[in-house]
């Protein structure tokens, strides 16, 4: 194998002696000040990077581009320019340069730049990842998880109604929609509601629709969510943020197998599969009067418990790598591996948002990342400090202002207000280190008037 070199084209020596002073003794490194010569050597060698000054006559993005098309054995690509533009950086990363730095580099800032590609360390390649018709839901080899696939499996081809349970974040509708495509009604529609995410006074018009009439604003008849899932598969996420009144309403459509519309007499039958879901603990809620025991009873036929991903042990760096390859492939960049000191910063973290929290941190890292390698550099790090930081804050002192005479509302809204206070008033992030889905918070922020602690933009 061939020694590491680097090919320096720029009229200012500088440049070249900030490469030597970054890269050290173990990086071959070669000058050039015209660019004739340049264009020589890179023709006659294959280089591990080029390092190439816009300040050239004739050097632009167009020849670049002409270099990028042309194949040549140029390895990783950095311009420099005396006075870079915002335009010229987002032009060049298109086109795949690593990076523009001006002119000449700092060798520590042309160091970090090069580091993917002369890592010492160990590269996991994403070489076998690709996506099924499961997505998300099917990714995994833990005992836990296999568990879910078996269950999945032997339940899936029959009717049974299924409650799936799991933190915020942990895969739960894709759980359903993999019982969906794996049943004798994948022919049908799978209809999903996120019962958390609708104002209780429109979630009965959505389930069941209503009549032309029915109240105000119900200029014509709405055909609801379970009269469309008929002969497929109804999702019913978050049921447990559901009020009682409604509860009443799903148990018998789900015993009776028939809906009213709302301001309607008629009786519909609807041939339907309900799957419902929550992350709430439904054994607790029916102990505090907020869930009815018969329609839990009704919608555990089958339970599946989908495990935190804090838990589910390789699966993590499985993942990491799926969702890689799933937004470089989106976005069109080239990322054949990922650093195993990347695997090291996600086992420090906790992942309060699971699955989800995964899918949005290595998203922005693919996007920050403009080689072949994803670094930790390319990682929200001061995200994953906080979100470390917050639980281990809570262990070490007592909620302020919190007292054992305090009522559970008040508690609550103790806790949500220290929760919006540590992530900064980020929403978002808040809902998902409370584990409640972004709606139920909005609506518990407005209730408790903590509407100051939430960021406006947010």
């Amino acid at each position: 194998m061939p020694a590491p070199s680097v090919l320096v084209v720029d009229p200012h020596s500088a440049s070249a002696d900030a490469a030597r002073e970054a890269l050290g003794r173990r990086v071959s490194v070669h000058a050039c000040e015209t660019l004739q010569e340049g264009l020589d050597r890179l023709r006659s060698g294959r280089w591990s990077a080029v390092v190439l000054s816009l300040d050239l006559p004739a050097v632009d993005l167009e020849l670049v581009a002409r270099m990028v098309e042309s194949g040549v054995d140029a390895g990783a690509l950095v311009l420099t320019a005396a006075r870079p533009t915002m335009q010229l950086m987002v032009e060049a990363s298109r086109l795949g340069v690593l990076g523009v730095l001006v002119s000449p580099p700092e060798p520590g800032e042309l160091a970090a730049l090069l580091r993917e590609v002369f890592a010492a360390e160990e590269v996991v390649p994403l070489a076998g990842v690709a996506e099924d018709g499961d997505g998300d839901a099917t990714v995994g080899g833990s005992p836990a998880m296999l568990e879910v696939f078996r269950m999945v499996g032997r339940v899936a081809p029959s009717s049974a109604t299924v409650l799936i349970l799991g933190e915020s974040g942990t895969g739960k509708e894709m759980v359903a929609r993999a019982i969906h495509r794996n049943s004798t009604r994948s022919a049908g529609p799978f209809v999903a509601i996120n019962c958390a995410a609708i104002p209780e006074n429109l979630l009965e018009s959505e389930l069941f629709g209503h009549e032309k009439g029915a109240f105000t604003g119900a200029i014509a008849r709405k055909i609801g969510r379970w009269e469309r899932a008929q002969r497929g598969t109804l999702l019913l996420d978050e049921i447990g943020d559901m009020s009682l009144a409604l509860q009443a309403k799903i148990l018998r459509a789900v015993q009776e197998r028939e809906i009213e519309r709302v301001g309607g007499e008629e009786r519909i039958p609807v041939d339907v599969r309900v799957v419902a879901a929550t992350h709430r603990n439904l054994r607790t809620a029916i102990a505090e009067g907020s869930f009815r025991e018969d329609l839990y009873f009704r919608l555990a036929v089958v339970t599946l418990e989908l495990p935190r991903l804090r838990d589910r042990g390789p699966d993590l760096e499985l993942l990491a790598q799926y969702f890689v390859a799933r937004h470089a492939a989106q976005y069109g960049r080239q990322i054949r591996g990922i650093a195993r000191s990347v695997f090291e910063r996600f086992r420090e973290h906790d992942w309060p948002g699971n699955i989800r929290e995964l899918r949005n941190v290595t998203e922005r890292a693919v996007l920050m990342a403009h080689g072949s390698v994803l670094l930790p550099d390319h990682l929200p790090l001061d995200q994953l400090r906080a979100a470390a930081a917050a639980p281990a804050a809570a262990d070490d002192a007592p909620l302020a202002g919190y007292s054992p005479d305090l009522n559970l509302a008040e508690v609550e809204r103790l806790h949500i207000r220290e929760v919006l206070r540590r992530v900064g008033g980020h929403m978002g992030r808040a809902s998902e280190v409370l584990g409640v889905h972004r709606n139920t918070l909005t609506r518990k922020v407005r209730e408790y008037g903590l509407e100051g602690s939430a960021s406006p933009d947010l």
